[in-house]
């Protein structure tokens, strides 16, 4: 800390008062003599069994905060190394190992958001520990405006974690400060045992639904479809091919209003741009709603471009210098000033006024000239006005694709797209990274086109179909580009989500450790336990002839289990084995299951297999 003049501050804090209760503690400790108190709060989730820790500080006298931690705890000697989450757009949540050695790591986000290339996570496993075994401990910080983790070995041999808002982002002297909340968990299931623990506390404790018992809906997204090319005629006629394979929401993306026909203008005029749109949004509104589904829209409310009637009027809302470098052609606008709040809240509701309407694709496509946690406040204080005015709509955060995932973003909205690729083989493995912090439910999955326009690969419309099924399923291509056949394999996949997303969108999803690196599985288990789904998608070739046996997790040792492939249909001409899988169900104890294993039927690369399982 230093005063208002800049001076550093060397506060002597000594304990004041605890107050303790059944799962919560608050440590307060102060320095009379400089006017300043420092609260450290502590709570546990009986039913998640995570931690929520935050630390505060008050002034009598205006301060700058350069540093803040979250109260700060001891990381594991039985630790050889740290794991944290790194990415880039199109290939977000990239795990990667880092030994333990003395001195500190550092890793900070200063790019305004939670970002892609540092997602706000931590994982310290113990020595040996493994997705299914082993003792692990994990930390997730809730802000979405950046932070700081700082992960460091004494030269005493202690170590310590401390998490908070990226360093200096409070740029104006302030009486009062506070961390986000510091998630925190322990497992001695190993790595599974965290992200179960995440899963369940973000879906369940930290998202705020809209209507907590509506099944979550099949969505269809036009982006990759169209573009910026929105015609009413072309829009209605691909809603109903949508509709048709199972869709039951229709999210109208980018390029529906002021004069958009591109990305270089508009941002910041929310009003329809008539030439598209010549009797308004309604017509396709209603063309969507009889065919049973619902209406979403896209929106970057935190983005103005130059070229755009909000600009002219109001150069002087947007960050950064006027002759700044532009990101993406655009600029931010300064959501600190509560006057830009109230212009984006306003023209925001009133869309959703005129028009019958529950869903918003949210998007931030752009870092920040500079990080300013005032901006972050700004943005959290708008989402919480629009969902107290209209608390039937649910709020997609989209930023980039995954640039904006936190726990602190989740409280405001109910999903999050995960990534701009639609390629299913790049998915697998990022949905399947991201599941050790996210649930499924939140988390938003696209079957998308036949050619992909990230990767440029082609592949099977089973795996692109199935890839999707793992999370919360969609669409995000031209319906009108498929084939009879990739029709009714997209319609079958879509009927079984259908079928299961009560309790799929409820389960626990385990990682699977399997012995092939090429094979990504992973296990969703429902509440209770009484049935499973696995899938063992092949990602790559594999360097033996054989197929290794698929080892389970998280079931019952003493209980057996009806098992049977779903997806039987997708058996080629690689699998000429007699594979007892291929025939039927069969009937197998959870021991078996989990010590020696499924032997699954041979597949190509790009391929995946799907097994149900039921408890008798």
């Amino acid at each position: 800390m230093r005063d208002a003049e800049g001076r550093v501050l060397r506060p002597r804090l000594r304990l004041s008062g605890v107050e303790e209760g059944r799962d919560a503690l608050t440590v307060t400790c102060e320095d009379a003599d400089a006017g300043l108190r420092h609260v450290a709060r502590f709570a546990i989730d009986p039913g998640t069994h995570v931690l929520t820790l935050s630390a505060e500080i008050d002034s009598d006298a205006p301060i700058i905060v350069d540093w803040l931690a979250a109260p700060v705890l001891p990381a594991p000697q039985l630790s050889d190394e740290m794991i944290d989450v790194s990415g880039r757009w199109i290939g977000e949540f990239q795990l990667q190992r880092t030994p333990w050695s003395a001195g500190i790591r550092m890793r900070e986000a200063r790019t305004g958001r939670s970002g892609h290339e540092h997602f706000p996570g931590l994982i310290v496993p113990g020595r040996g520990a493994t997705n299914t075994a082993g003792e692990a401990f994990a930390f997730h910080y809730g802000w979405s405006g950046g932070h700081r983790m700082v992960a460091e070995e004494l030269p005493d041999g202690r170590r310590q974690v401390q998490f908070g808002h990226a360093g200096a982002t409070e740029l104006v002297p302030v009486t009062h400060a506070a961390t986000a909340p510091l998630l925190v968990t322990f497992s001695r299931n190993g790595l599974n045992g965290c992200a179960t623990a995440f899963q369940r506390h973000i879906r369940d404790r930290i998202v705020r639904w809209p209507d907590a018992e509506r099944p979550r809906p099949v969505h269809y997204n036009c982006w990759e479809a169209i573009y910026f090319d929105h015609d009413v005629a072309t829009l209605k006629e691909i809603a109903t091919r949508a509709a048709a394979l199972g869709a039951e929401r229709f999210v109208l993306d980018d390029g529906w209003f002021g004069k958009r026909d591109d990305d270089t203008s508009s941002l910041g005029d929310w009003w329809i741009d008539a030439r598209k749109f010549p009797d308004g949004l309604t017509p396709l509104i209603e063309h969507v709603r009889n065919l049973n589904m619902s209406f979403g829209i896209w929106f970057e409310p935190e983005m103005i471009n130059t070229d755009s009637d909000t600009f002219r009027a109001h150069p002087d809302w947007a960050m950064g210098p006027q002759d700044q470098i532009e990101g993406r052609q655009q600029r931010v606008l300064d959501l600190a000033n509560p006057e830009v709040r109230d212009y984006l809240f306003d023209h925001i509701g009133a869309v959703l006024d005129d028009h019958v309407i529950d869903y918003i694709k949210w998007d931030h496509n752009r870092l920040l000239p500079y990080p300013d946690a005032a901006q972050t406040r700004g943005i959290y204080d708008l989402l919480d006005r629009l969902r107290a005015a209209f608390p039937d709509v649910e709020i997609e955060s989209c930023a980039s694709g995954g640039g904006r995932i936190d726990a602190g973003i989740l409280a405001r909205t109910q999903r999050v797209w995960l990534s701009d690729s639609n390629d299913a083989l790049e998915r697998l493995r990022i949905q399947h990274d991201a599941a050790l912090f996210l649930p499924a439910a939140i988390t938003g999955s696209h079957v998308g086109p036949r050619h992909c326009h990230t990767s440029g690969r082609v592949l099977p419309m089973s795996m692109r179909a199935w890839v999707a099924a793992q999370r919360h399923m969609g669409f995000e291509m031209d319906p009108r580009e498929l084939t009879e056949a990739e029709a009714q394999v997209l319609t079958r996949v879509t009927a079984w989500w259908k079928a299961n997303r009560d309790w799929t969108m409820q389960a626990d999803i385990h990682r699977l450790d399997h012995a092939d690196p090429s094979v990504i599985g992973e296990c969703q288990i429902a509440k209770g336990g009484e049935r499973f789904v696995a899938f063992a998608g092949r990602a790559a070739t594999a360097s033996q002839i054989l197929p290794r046996p698929l080892r389970f997790t998280g079931l019952d040792p003493e209980a057996s289990y009806r098992v049977e492939l779903t997806n039987r249909e997708d058996l080629g001409p690689l699998s000429r084995g007699d594979i007892a899988i291929k025939r039927g169900a069969i009937e197998l104890p959870g021991a078996h299951l989990m010590s020696h294993g499924l032997q699954l039927p041979a597949a190509f690369p790009d391929t995946i297999w799907v097994i149900e399982g039921t408890r008798l």
